[in-house]
């Protein structure tokens, strides 16, 4: 089954979205090959070490990402794909498959990544009111042409129904995780160690992705500030990248709560440094506003890492009823609870909470699944046409 991806960028920076189609990339042994077209500069650095196929078009001038010659690339490369993804919206990913496919019998998918949680109305208002148009004159449409708009959760399906009153697609749930490590993990966290020498020998909780407000980055630090006379050994890894220039008000915070030295910023974590970051954590804590899934959930799982959860990380639910971790609500009392249950876990559930964490990734957020679902969801569509 070969299979093309659309999107604006692979950059890992960017988030689940450049992560996962990563991951797909790598299921070649099951059927699962494919190619990339993105916006990115053939220049960019996160493409050199890439080794599926990626045919970068950009750069553009915009965060849309209009590009005037993806629509006759994709023309003229359609025929070598039996389908093709869209991933995400609002960028010129969507109209230009639906403009390049009118007419043929080349199904194509779009992977919403969250994009359409009601969470974004609430939040930003002003922007969700000048997406009306454009939802009502180009995506909505992309959405109704698409032979199945893919969700990662019930959750973000009924979810996606509530950001705008028009909504009529072909929805469908996929399973969807994460790829797990494949390596030593003491030679993993020595790695790590090596990025954040701080924590070397030293209990942590690891936040591990973009250091943004959406996240619950500040109620992360707030939150942690209140428990950590109650914890002196423990510390606090934030790793990400900062894309919105927010770490040093944070740091502020730490600084003016006299805990500087115990909250650390090692940056973008990746590769082998990311699992040793994993490995080497307690728990991973995520008091994130919004996260249809939460590829960072499923890695830590993976690496038999406890999680801890707002209640808007839509896997949440199911897996504090797993026993794999805690969840509360996306607030600065429940993050601070989140911490306290940690803290007054004792030993032995602690290691029961880590064994249960690795036995729910396996049974659930395998990404290897996914793969399966799209072949068998593109080979369905082959036969109906």
């Amino acid at each position: 089954m070969r299979i093309l991806h659309i999107m604006g960028t692979l950059d890992p920076a960017a988030g689940g979205p450049s992560q996962s189609v990563r991951v797909l990339m790598s299921y070649a042994s099951i059927g699962y090959v494919g190619e990339v077209v993105t916006f990115d500069d053939p220049g960019s650095p996160w493409l050199k070490t890439l080794i599926f196929p990626v045919h970068p078009l950009g750069p553009v001038g915009s965060t849309y990402g209009y590009n005037n010659r993806l629509v006759p690339w994709i023309k003229a490369n359609r025929h070598r794909f039996d389908g093709i993804i869209v991933n995400g919206l609002w960028q010129y990913c969507g109209l230009a498959a639906r403009r390049a496919l009118a007419g043929t019998n080349t199904p194509y998918m779009v992977f919403t990544h969250g994009m359409l949680d009601p969470y974004f109305k609430h939040a930003f208002p002003l922007k969700h009111a000048k997406k009306w148009p454009y939802w009502l004159l180009s995506e909505y449409w992309n959405l109704r042409g698409a032979y199945r708009v893919l969700f990662t959760s019930e959750a973000e399906k009924h979810l996606a129904e509530q950001s705008f009153w028009l909504h009529r697609w072909n929805p469908y749930v996929v399973p969807y995780g994460a790829k797990g490590p494949a390596g030593d993990p003491q030679a993993m966290k020595q790695i790590f160690f090596n990025q954040c020498p701080q924590v070397k020998d030293k209990r942590y909780l690891l936040f591990l992705g973009r250091i943004h407000r959406k996240k619950g980055c500040d109620l992360l630090v707030e939150a942690f500030a209140k428990v950590a006379a109650t914890d002196p050994q423990l510390h606090l890894v934030m790793a990400g990248p900062d894309q919105q220039q927010w770490s040093a008000e944070l740091q502020q915070t730490a600084a003016s709560a006299g805990i500087a030295d115990r909250i650390h910023w090692p940056g973008m974590a990746t590769g082998d440094a990311k699992w040793g970051a994993f490995y080497g954590a307690e728990a991973f804590i995520l008091p994130s506003h919004q996260e249809n899934f939460g590829i960072a959930v499923a890695e830590a799982m993976a690496c038999g890492t406890p999680v801890l959860l707002s209640d808007k990380v839509n896997i949440a639910e199911e897996i504090a009823a797993d026993g794999a971790g805690f969840m509360e609500q996306d607030t600065l009392d429940g993050t601070l609870r989140l911490l306290q249950r940690w803290i007054a876990t004792s030993p032995q559930d602690r290691q029961q909470m880590a064994d249960q964490a690795l036995r729910s990734f396996n049974q659930r957020y395998d990404m290897q699944q996914t793969a399966k679902t799209i072949i068998r969801l593109f080979e369905a569509a082959i036969q109906r046409s």
